[in-house]
């Protein structure tokens, strides 16, 4: 199964970038994950959030399959325990998906027709996080949800 980090934009700190490369590197023996990213649309003054996110959902869902499984970060979501990252993950793993694609928004979420789109909408807790941190996080928790899985020593329960 191919894994797929999808955010809008790119990290600007080095050592956001430097985690999200580390995570995926080590998803290698999982099957890897590639990173992507959709262009952020420039948030001019005056201009409706409403606005940015329908533009930058319609470059997210252009870069989606048909039948792609489909995590979104979601503060609305549902907060997952990592024991529960696994579980789902088995469950994707079982039905045989082609891809797991967790989607990461910019600074001001998701548009709808992306948290419409997704089989599930995952909450990474209560606290605002930068979205930056939040995709190096999620790729945290899928990378200990495979090591759950395998029953390899990083997660420590």
């Amino acid at each position: 199964m191919t894994q797929v980090l999808l955010t809008v934009g790119k990290p600007k700190a080095a050592y956001l970038a430097q985690g999200l490369e580390d995570y995926a590197g080590r998803l290698n023996a999982y099957g890897g994950c590639r990173l992507e990213a959709a262009r952020p649309v420039k948030a001019l003054k005056g201009r409706p959030t409403a606005e940015v996110l329908l533009e930058e959902g319609r470059r997210l869902l252009g870069r989606l399959e048909p039948r792609d499984q489909v995590w979104a970060l979601d503060v609305a979501g549902q907060a997952w325990s990592s024991e529960e990252w696994a579980k789902r993950l088995r469950k994707v793993l079982e039905q045989g998906a082609r891809r797991l694609v967790l989607v990461v928004g910019g600074p001001w979420g998701l548009d709808p027709a992306v948290l419409a789109r997704a089989d599930q909408r995952v909450s990474l807790g209560p606290a605002t996080l930068p979205h930056e941190l939040a995709a190096c996080v999620a790729l945290e928790q899928l990378y200990r949800a495979h090591t759950i899985l395998a029953g390899t020593p990083y997660h420590r329960g």
